[in-house]
């Protein structure tokens, strides 16, 4: 039998590691970081949850029981034998939500991964909002705390959801859209009373190069005047690009409506963010610029 010292040098000169226990997560630490009741799966997971039943929803004529689709929840997974910690979850938002959902999202170190419908015909309208991150256990639980926290203040404030944004609905008018294209730095070109900017970029698919005009555009369309317009579009991101530009259209003030994909089997993968937002029609075009900008500084590498 070899000694030990022997067995010692040949796991320092090999770099053999000896067996060690997968880290476990504490239930109780996330729970009270988080300020729900989470229970360990059998697989080590941690979840969490919360049902959505303070707002009545029906959905093609029908009340929708939360358990059949109204619940929010967050799963903690340990990362190896480290101290990260990884969260995935899904939260459920009403559309007058999902400003201050987001926005906590963000505050906390968290990624938003998802904003999407799960219904058709639904009353109110309900959206899924999907995060991801990765931290220590109790941080991550406090992000999803506040995540939900921001969304029972806004019901708070109002027990019903939203029909609107609030304040006046741009009318047409006079729209400069020079001073659009100057702003954003591309051409704004104008067809009945709205002003479009497109930008294209490319990606592979099948072996075969694809462009702008396959779909593959950032784009942003101004209606209304100066004083008052709208702008609505869609954001085309690498996955590191996500976070960066949904976050330059927050802080803009820009609503974020939808994340999802478009396509299937494209390289690299693509993801697409729609938005919507009210203003003078140059500070919207400052807000779009400044995503655009903070997607360039993201390394394409």
């Amino acid at each position: 039998m070899r000694p030990l010292w022997t067995w010692m040098m040949v796991v320092g000169l090999f770099g053999v590691a000896l067996p060690s226990a997968a880290a476990t997560l504490d239930p109780a630490i996330i729970g009270k970081a988080a300020g729900v009741d989470a229970k360990a799966q059998p697989d080590g997971v941690v979840k969490i949850g919360w049902s959505r039943a303070d707002v009545p929803v029906t959905v093609d004529g029908m009340r929708l029981p939360p358990a059949a689709g109204l619940g929010s929840w967050a799963a903690f997974a340990p990362m190896g034998d480290q101290a990260m910690v990884m969260v995935m979850g899904d939260t459920v938002v009403f559309q007058d939500e999902v400003d201050a959902a987001m926005d906590a999202a963000f505050a906390h170190g968290l990624q938003v991964t998802g904003l999407h419908n799960h219904f058709f015909f639904d009353q109110p309208k309900v959206l899924f909002m999907h995060i991801g991150g990765e931290g220590s256990a109790t941080q991550l639980a406090a992000g999803v705390k506040a995540v939900w926290d921001a969304i029972k203040a806004v019901r708070a404030a109002q027990p019903q959801p939203a029909q609107g944004f609030g304040g006046p609905a741009p009318a047409p008018g006079k729209l400069n859209a020079e001073a659009i294209a100057t702003v954003v730095g591309h051409p704004a070109p104008v067809t009945d009373s709205v002003a479009k900017i497109t930008v294209g970029r490319e990606g592979h698919m099948h072996g075969q190069t694809i462009g702008a005009s396959m779909g593959l555009t950032t784009w942003a369309a101004f209606s209304g005047s100066d004083d008052l317009a709208t702008i609505d579009g869609d954001f085309i991101m690498s996955a590191a690009e996500v976070r960066p530009v949904l976050q330059a259209l927050r802080k803009a003030g820009i609503h974020v409506v939808a994340l999802h994909n478009h396509m299937m089997g494209e390289e690299p993968n693509f993801y697409f963010t729609h938005f919507w937002g009210k203003g003078r029609a140059t500070d919207l075009a400052r807000g779009f610029r400044a995503a655009l900008d903070a997607q360039a500084t993201v390394d394409k590498h």
